[in-house]
């Protein structure tokens, strides 16, 4: 007989086979990018030291790929938060495309919404039309990029266009020559001229410089009025130190290279847009096209804060402001209806947070040690960056689920109640904690880990409670003896009990004993203040220890130390009696 597991098997292998499907074997459907030939590669013994340009092209290659695209005036919010930022070139769109992109470049121009140290920067494909209405919406600017771009590669030639090498020159040639044409006809606004062979990182690597020089030759560009040279790596193809090579290769052989700023402008459909990026900017790169958090085409464009960050975290002032990520995140997800995943490098809302037990130890013994200075080096384990820096907080770091260990559950009790848990009590606490998380399959939060502390250590009334408690020397005969004189309730039966010892817990604890009443021994105690004033409150912790070697903690607070001790005492022996009945 064939099992419902085996019928399962073979229908999903049947859908599988219907729809398509990964080729097995040999994978002949797909060929590997060919190596870059470069001998003597200079970019892996390079590293990164200083912050490049920074474009946003959120305006614009971030907007193209929402569902539903931004209106006016959510890219008029969007545009000031990138300034806020510290952004000095905005791509703010593509005029020629629709109304909307018009009107929003003309907002920006009639209400002088453009500051003067801001460059923004408008896109446009090499055609007539299309770049005379580009002009148009810029007439006004003080200063502004035209992005002119064609698509090179030998799959769009010979499937969308239709042409030779010869022909998609001309077409970039062209454009650059008519923007070149059209520039005096705005004498008030400074041009740079930005080209992009689109399909860059697919195009031969000789082709891909051939008509660079023949734009550059067109557009003849000074070192003191460069042309800006965008190479895209619009589909990713291959792994980044492909990409590198590609860039190094072009930033070695290109004429007049003093005269250009070489610009990168990475996606993200490997996975890799980050480190695409950075080994473009180790191979000669001097700018950076990218978005917020990488919304972009298919699975995004390089994420611009991630690129940021990074550097901030080796030392590098990257010149951007992510101070207040959070505030950035609210203002992006309002404008774009897209949500940033809770585990996005430095944004997402759990990258500061660890759930495993020796992780958290680790990181509140790194936030003990370090001692917070200007000048101090951050060292604290599984955190690359301080949470601070951008705004977030050290109160959701450490989260507690059935994962988590003691160190993580002393950490929330320390930095969000003020109790300073004994070594040993955080075991005991943290296999309390794990239980109740096990049972309910989820994270709990702050407030129910010291709900979970107060009922088990503070709020132990029964069968033993406290009426009454005093204690003082015994007198010069004996100095370093303490009396003491209890009135304990057991059950609802009223006990007077007295007794002596080395201080007012082991003279209550033998008063206990002596009476018969419990019957165990003191292994450790500590106490401290909860807070300071003349509302201070103490807390004490006490472990004890019963004839068959077994140890319970008892905690309590009071506003006199003294009392708060013999509570704990008390709430210790009371979790005694609860195991045993």
């Amino acid at each position: 007989m064939i099992s419902d597991q085996m019928r399962n098997t073979q229908a999903t292998k049947t859908a599988v086979n219907r729809h398509g499907g990964m080729q097995q074997g040999s994978v002949t459907k797909y060929r590997a990018f060919p190596p870059i030939e470069l001998p003597e590669r200079q970019w892996p013994s390079r590293s990164i030291t200083t912050a490049p340009t920074w474009c946003s092209v959120d305006l614009r290659d971030g907007n193209q790929a929402l569902p539903i695209p931004m209106s006016v005036e959510e890219k008029l919010k969007l545009f000031d938060l990138l300034v806020s930022v510290g952004f000095k070139e905005i791509e703010v769109g593509f005029p020629s495309a629709s109304q909307i992109e018009f009107d929003f470049i003309r907002r920006l121009v009639d209400e002088n919404r453009i500051p003067d140290d801001v460059t923004v920067q408008v896109i446009t494909q090499a055609r007539e039309d299309l770049i005379r209405r580009t002009f148009e919406s810029i007439q006004g600017m003080k200063k502004v990029i035209i992005h002119l771009y064609n698509s090179t590669s030998p799959a769009q030639r010979r499937l969308v266009f239709g042409l030779d090498k010869a022909g998609i020159i001309d077409i970039a040639t062209r454009g650059t020559q008519l923007i070149k044409d059209l520039v005096p006809t705005i004498p008030e606004t400074q041009v740079i001229f930005q080209y992009s062979p689109e399909s860059f990182a697919l195009t031969e690597i000789d082709f891909s410089l051939e008509i660079c020089e023949a734009v550059v030759d067109i557009w003849q560009p000074t070192p003191e009025a460069k042309i800006i040279l965008n190479l895209p790596e619009t589909v990713q193809i291959a792994t980044p130190n492909i990409y590198a090579d590609q860039i190094e290769w072009f930033c070695r052989h290109m004429r007049h290279r003093e005269s250009a700023i070489i610009s990168l402008h990475t996606h993200n459909d490997r996975g890799t847009g980050v480190a695409t990026t950075e080994l473009g900017l180790m191979a000669g790169a001097e700018r950076v096209e990218g978005t917020l958090f990488g919304n972009g085409e298919r699975t995004g464009n390089v994420d611009i804060i991630t690129v940021a960050l990074n550097m901030y975290m080796q030392g590098i002032n990257p010149l951007l402001n992510f101070g207040d990520i959070d505030a950035i995140r609210a203002v992006y997800e309002e404008c774009t209806r897209m949500q940033v995943p809770v585990r996005h490098p430095y944004s997402g809302e759990l990258v500061f947070t660890a759930f495993s037990g020796s992780h958290q130890d680790a990181i509140q013994k790194g936030m003990a040690a370090w001692d917070g200075a200007p000048d101090a080096v951050w060292e604290v384990p599984y955190l690359p960056i301080d949470p601070k820096d951008i705004g977030r907080t050290y109160e959701a770091i450490i989260r507690i689920n059935s994962q988590s260990g003691k160190g993580g559950v002393a950490y929330v009790m320390e930095n969000e109640f003020g109790f300073q848990l004994p070594k040993a009590m955080r075991v005991e606490f943290g296999k309390i904690i794990n239980a109740i998380a096990d049972v309910r399959g989820d994270e709990l939060t702050p407030q129910q880990i010291y709900d979970a502390f107060e009922h088990e250590y503070l709020q132990r009334t029964s069968p033993f409670s406290l009426e009454a408690f005093h204690a003082e020397k015994a007198g010069a005969s004996s100095p370093d003896e303490v009396v003491c004189r209890a009135r304990v309730i057991l059950n609802g039966e009223l006990y007077e009990l007295s007794g002596s010892g080395n201080g007012p817990i082991d003279a209550f604890v033998r008063a206990l004993n002596q009476a018969s009443l419990a019957n165990f021994t003191v292994r450790s105690y500590t106490e401290h203040s909860l807070n300071h004033g003349s509302d201070a409150r103490a807390v004490a912790y006490l472990q004890i220890e019963t004839p068959s070697g077994r140890t319970f903690f008892g905690a309590a607070i009071a506003t006199n130390i003294e009392q708060a001790s013999i509570k704990a005492v008390l709430n210790a022996v009371n979790r005694v009696q609860a195991t045993m009945g």
